[in-house]
């Protein structure tokens, strides 16, 4: 071993080496176990494991790690390759993983990318490259498709595009704007993942100086529109100034405006930038906050920030992230991802044993050891485009994180959202940070520096490196550094739950310490069991009453929003590059005090920030109002009828009486999967009075009030009309029980909810949006007393939907099909089921 690494990494290296596989380092069972065990693993382990990671032949972790171990050791030179071989299965073992790129297909005949995600360039024409040597528009989707094809997600910075209404000269035509473009991007992606397992992820970015940046902040607003994007505002410092000082904000493009544009204002300034739109910034700042609170995107990127810090600001500039926010990246760049598992390096977790403790030394040598190992891929590697190759030799980016710093910190007795938790967690990320450029400096000794490093521009006044302790920073300008950046913080969603017995994800608190995964069978059902947090799972193990939870343990949703803020303050000036966390807030969380996290992450020095408030807005709400003093008709039934009397509820009304009827206007929401959705019926009622003198209210019309957002509903218009029809004809309820068995081939639909017998409310689902409505009505006469019977189960008012038993409204889950994918942690998480979908 003594070349599979350098002088000073050498020696930890065979003391981690050895302890991972003697036993030395104190590893505990409880802790260690369940994770490498197979008999021990929970099933949620089990299942994403063989679903994505295990390969023909291999029937657990071992062989897996083995594999792995392997393929990363088979570019070095030969007469090493076993000795380093044995040196990254021990640091696998120990807690130091891949990616799950990486862990998926590295070792295997597979001509996919080990690496997670790329930044792709879009130039400003259709084809070839325009004026600044930037791909054209349709070559850009070219590359994309390739790229995801092999499995990696993309970000895109589509600011270069020219705006809707200016002059596009060769074709004497006016453009359409970088949204029209979006969609043919998220089109593109949509194909591309139905070819293969894992669905494309993709990031868009607009400046916010660009004229059709309201566009692109309310775009998803419209149900189903770029259901494989996120999208993130590239906000600039000097925007940021401007909304705290209420200044007007110039929306800018150095194409040439239209005709129109320019009679309507449209001009150029003095630096040549043609000025499209002037508005108050505050007035586009609350536009962003409004479609973040109610539709959790856009997410913001302090672009600034990104660039002012970058290690590389003096060869390049940065525009755009990877699509889970993690990686701020050049064109064609890419991210080589490699978690520590920071739960394997506490010792005496909860105190059972002893006081606790957390392994700094052994923590040290794993990263050490992952700097090599993620060195590595980069030559292992299959590479979509040769562009990112190239990129990548220039500069050797590689993302050495942690994963299960909420359980870590658990486990410590820390509380995630208290200061001493916080200090723990920033001494980590310092002493990773340490660890991982001191490995680095010794691999350039090695193998040499990346070939675009420069010691002035990399270690000059306000670049990352320049903050590095001073013997680190003599040691770079002496030796040099292998790899230009080497740390990030990402969602490590499915990786955790395979290889970390479900700890925490990333840098977030858990989620919740128990779930129901939902999921289905091979004979079309569904099985369910519980999925549960691994701090909270060895808390009992130990002897612990999960029953009454020390204060140390404290979910995302029960901390302040603050304290998600206050963790990424601590814990960004040891990053390098971004650090991928969505901050959750409750559904009633105050919109000012909400807008105010943003500029918290402004002046705290972040990189970008995500939010998610669970809510069931789409787009403004329309209140619908029954009539204050409607005229009620006299009944057509007398009073005091016989008993043996036609059934006033069932008998035929000729036609509809004459003046105003009493009624009731609803507001119906429900979740297809094209996202949620909300109609307004009109339901007008008629006193009866029933045989033994009591009086109640038959419905007798229904409609659907005209004006309402959306696609055409004519078929909701004529399903109210053959409910009119049946409710004068006396079979209402035949109708209603009809309508409610209508199958659709675009699956269920989820309105209301039902009690189980442990007393807990999870979602309806119904087979078809006819059936839903069907739901509804029934539940409006129910509550009318109408006579009708009522469905199964109360319908809740709208506020409920999204926070009843955690289940929050969002996109349609893949496993289970409820409409209840959020953004978590950077990953999609449904919130019905435990889902993981896409992490890019």
């Amino acid at each position: 071993m003594d070349k599979c690494l350098s002088t000073e990494a050498r020696a930890s290296a065979r003391d981690g080496g050895r302890q991972v596989n003697t036993g030395a380092m104190p590893m505990h069972r409880e802790n260690l176990g369940r994770a490498q065990d197979a008999a021990d693993l929970q099933p949620i382990s089990l299942d994403v494991l063989r679903e994505k990671y295990l390969k023909d032949g291999e029937t657990g972790v071992g062989e897996l790690y083995a594999r792995v171990a392997r393929a990363l050791a088979s570019v070095e030179p030969e007469a090493r390759r076993a000795e380093c071989e044995a040196l990254f299965l021990a640091n696998l073992q120990a807690g130091a993983i891949g990616a799950g790129r990486i862990m998926s297909a590295a070792g295997t005949d597979l001509q996919a990318t080990l690496i997670n995600c790329f930044v792709q360039p879009v130039g400003d024409c259709i084809q070839g490259v325009d004026d600044g040597g930037y791909p054209g528009i349709y070559e850009a989707l070219r590359e994309a498709a390739e790229t995801m094809r092999r499995g990696g997600g993309v970000g895109y910075d589509f600011s270069r595009i020219r705006p809707r209404g200016a002059e596009v000269r060769a074709t004497a035509s006016l453009a359409s704007g970088p949204c029209s473009y979006i969609n043919v991007f998220d089109q593109s992606c949509a194909t591309v993942e139905s070819a293969g397992a894992r669905r494309g992820a993709q990031m868009g970015v607009l400046r916010i100086d660009h004229p059709d940046v309201l566009e692109f902040i309310t775009a998803k607003r419209t149900p189903g529109r770029w259901n494989n994007f996120n999208v993130s505002v590239g906000v600039s410092d000097a925007f940021m100034q401007a909304v705290a000082e209420d200044q007007p904000w110039h929306l800018v493009h150095r194409a040439r405006p239209g005709t129109a544009l320019l009679e309507q204002g449209a001009h150029q300034r003095a630096d040549g930038q043609w000025v499209y739109q002037t508005l108050p910034a505050r007035t586009l700042w609350d536009t962003i906050m409004r479609s973040a609170y109610d539709f959790a995107e856009p997410g913001i990127l302090f672009l600034d920030h990104i660039n002012d810090d970058n290690n590389l600001r003096y060869c390049e500039e940065i525009a755009a992230t990877n699509p889970c926010g993690e990686q701020p990246l050049p064109s064609y760049g890419c991210c080589d991802l490699g978690p520590v598992i920071l739960t394997r390096f506490v010792r005496h977790p909860f105190g059972f044993a002893g006081e606790p403790v957390f392994d700094f030394e052994a923590f040290e040598r794993a990263v050490a050891v992952q700097v090599r190992a993620l060195d590595n891929v980069l030559e292992l590697t299959w590479w979509p485009l040769p562009q990112q190759r190239e990129e990548s030799e220039a500069k050797r980016r590689i993302g050495v994180g942690f994963t299960g710093m909420g359980n870590a910190l658990a486990m410590l007795r820390l509380r995630y959202d208290a200061p001493e938790g916080r200090a723990m967690a920033a001494r980590i990320a310092e002493r990773m940070r340490d660890a991982a450029y001191g490995a680095s400096v010794e691999l350039a000794r090695e193998k040499g520096a990346f070939p675009k490093f420069d010691a002035d521009g990399y270690l000059a006044e306000g670049t990352f490196a320049s903050r590095l302790p001073e013997a680190l920073r003599q040691r770079i300008r002496t030796h040099g550094i292998r790899n230009s950046h080497l740390l990030s913080i990402a969602p490590t969603g499915t990786v955790s739950l395979a290889f970390a017995d479900n700890a925490s994800n990333g840098i977030e608190p858990p989620f919740s310490w128990t779930y129901k995964r939902k999921k289905r069978t091979a004979d079309g059902g569904s099985a369910e069991y519980a999925v549960e947090d691994h701090a909270w799972r060895l808390y009992r193990s130990l002897g612990g009453d999960v029953q009454q939870l020390p204060a140390y343990f404290v979910s995302a949703l029960q901390m302040p929003a603050a304290g998600h803020i206050a963790m990424m303050q601590a814990v960004q000036p040891f990053v390098d590059t971004a650090i991928s966390k969505t901050v959750n807030v409750a559904a009633d969380y105050p919109y000012e005090d909400f807008k105010d996290l943003y500029r918290q992450a402004w002046k705290a020095g972040l990189k970008g920030l995500a939010t998610y408030r669970p809510n069931t807005i789409l787009g403004a709400v329309l209140e619908t109002h029954a009539p204050e003093s409607a005229e009620k008709p006299a009944s057509p039934a007398p009073a005091g009828a016989s008993a043996s009397a036609p059934d006033p509820l069932r008998t035929v009304i000729e036609s509809r009486p004459q003046g105003a009827l009493d009624a009731v206007a609803e507001k119906i929401e429900y979740w297809t999967q094209q996202g949620p959705k909300r109609l307004y019926l009109v339901v007008s009622f008629l006193p009866v009075v029933l045989p033994d003198g009591r009086t109640v209210d038959r419905a007798i019309e229904f409609f659907m009030p005209v004006g309402q957002s959306g696609e055409s509903q004519q078929w909701v218009t004529s399903s109210m009309r053959l409910l009119s029809l049946a409710a004068r004809g006396g079979f209402l309820e035949r109708a209603l029980s009809d309508m409610r068995k209508v199958a659709w081939d675009r699956g269920p639909v989820r309105l209301g909810t039902h009690q189980r017998d442990d007393g807990a409310r999870v979602p309806m689902w119904h087979d078809s949006e006819v059936a839903a409505i069907a739901y509804a009505v029934q539940n409006i006469l129910a509550r009318r007393g109408s006579g009708a019977p009522p469905a199964p189960s109360p319908l809740p008012e709208p506020e409920a939907l999204a926070t009843d038993s955690m289940v929050m409204a969002g996109r349609k889950c893949e496993e289970c099909g409820a409409h209840a994918v959020i953004r978590k942690d950077g990953c999609e998480y449904c919130t019905a089921c435990g889902h993981l979908g896409s992490c890019g």
